[in-house]
């Protein structure tokens, strides 16, 4: 092979920082090279970059493999003594051009592939100007890094450090650099996002930073908030939320459980309550507005009732982009040294809460199938667009990158069908822009 290749595991933010690694490497002259981008969340991702880095030695023999990334920063030395790898590189540096210019050599010793800081050292994080993200309809734009809290299951803050946030001023440049570039929708990132701003002068709060953005960036169409702790919600984003069109109507909420006492050993700071009240508040103020939510299932010590309560809380919330994640042990963990439940029987409960939020999306691909609504999507991918709250449309015909307008008729389970709706003048000069981006990413 030659030139740089990227291989992202994880999040919307690694999917940021891996175009920005792609970047770096290549100023640097980096040539012939994968760089993997890992995550730590659970230990099967851990598991799976392990498998993928050796199907990427095998099927690339002469190849230089640079491992970053979340679980490169907390298993340094596991990666490194891994006969595929030729660097490891901390999440501190690899976006750094300087980084792949001093990479040790080939057939090294272990100890000196690691490159790998004290990420808790780290107090800033430097904005990353990148033009366009590969094979991307949206853009994703990182705003904030690192996390200040320990949930006892949670193994990130040592792969990313302590919350830091990347300037205003910074992140409407890049945000606009995009928009000139063709992007017609953004998703701002971050590890812990609603924790924007405390680290800066004035400390400006999340929705401050929306409400900027879209202020300053008036070209811009949509913007999205990636995963949020709904407890940090300030009222600033509540506003954009109730009053702003270009605010899409989605979010995905950091929920992790829906019993009070798992989330009290959890270490979350929501209860049950907060979560509930915060949709219906939501709902209230901008009907149609979509949830998507991460939930835990098996964490140590749960029992048959307090998983009940999680599976009603999919349904009470109307929760229609679910993620479920079978809880994993990680080592250092405070959770990790609690009473461990049966790995069959966290599976089990993994499916039955999938099934549940299998059942919700099936209620809301109905819901709006029935409305019969006017719809603008972002085409994904081969004929797949997403609406404006994240829900699936078929767009047959329109280019990666454009907004497809679709009457919605109704739904063949996955997603939503329907007729396209001629958009009117207008709306032809951006579409162009963007196609050219992607065509050069």
């Amino acid at each position: 092979m030659s030139g740089v290749r990227v291989v992202t595991f994880g999040c919307r933010l690694n999917a940021f920082e891996s175009e920005t690694m792609r970047k770096a490497a290549e100023t640097a002259g980096l040539n012939n090279a994968v760089l993997v981008n890992t995550c730590a969340v659970t230990a099967d991702a851990v598991r799976q970059a392990r498998q993928t880095i050796r199907k990427v030695r095998r099927e690339n023999p002469h190849a230089r493999i640079v491992v970053s990334g979340c679980a490169a920063q907390t298993e340094p030395d596991g990666f490194a003594a891994m006969d595929e790898v030729d660097a490891v590189i901390g999440n501190d540096a690899k976006g750094a051009a300087a980084t792949y210019r001093n990479l040790p050599d080939f057939g090294v010793s272990q100890s000196e592939k690691i490159r790998v800081n004290d990420i808790m050292s780290v107090r800033e994080t430097a904005p990353q100007m990148i033009e366009a993200l590969t094979g991307h309809a949206r853009a994703f734009v990182q705003v904030q890094n690192g996390c200040d809290h320990r949930c006892t299951f949670c193994v990130i803050p040592y792969g990313r450090g302590n919350s830091r946030s990347v300037p205003m001023g910074a992140v409407v440049d890049q945000i606009e650099r995009l928009v000139d570039n063709g992007y017609q929708e953004v998703v701002i990132t971050g590890v812990d996002a609603t924790s924007y701003g405390a680290d800066l002068p004035g400390n400006p709060s999340l929705g401050t930073l929306a409400a900027t953005i879209l202020r300053q960036v008036p070209d811009l169409k949509r913007l999205r908030l990636s995963s949020i702790d709904s407890i940090e919600v300030d009222d600033r984003l509540m506003d954009l939320i109730a009053d702003e069109p270009r605010f899409m109507p989605h979010l995905h909420l950091s929920l992790q459980h829906g019993d009070d006492l798992i989330l009290k050993r959890m270490k979350r700071r929501h209860s049950r309550a907060d979560a509930v009240q915060f949709c219906r508040t939501v709902r209230d103020l901008r009907p149609g507005f979509a949830f998507g939510a991460d939930l835990i299932a098996g964490f140590p010590t749960e029992t048959e009732e307090m998983f009940a309560r999680s599976l009603e809380i999919v349904e009470e919330c109307g929760i229609a982009f679910l993620h479920v994640f079978p809880y994993s042990p990680r080592e250092g963990t405070p959770a990790a040294r609690m009473p461990q439940l049966d790995r069959g029987l966290i599976k089990a409960r993994a499916a039955r809460l999938r099934q549940a939020g299998e059942a919700v999306f099936t209620n809301h691909l109905e819901d709006m199938a029935q409305k019969a609504e006017v719809h603008s999507a972002l085409v994904e991918f081969s004929g797949i667009a997403r609406t404006e709250n994240f829900t699936p449309v078929v767009a047959p015909g329109a280019p990666r990158g454009q907004m497809a307008h679709v009457r919605v008729t109704g739904h063949d389970g996955d997603r939503l069908t329907g007729n396209p709706v001629d958009a009117g003048p207008g709306v032809g000069a951006v579409h162009d822009k963007a196609d050219a981006a992607f065509a050069r990413g």
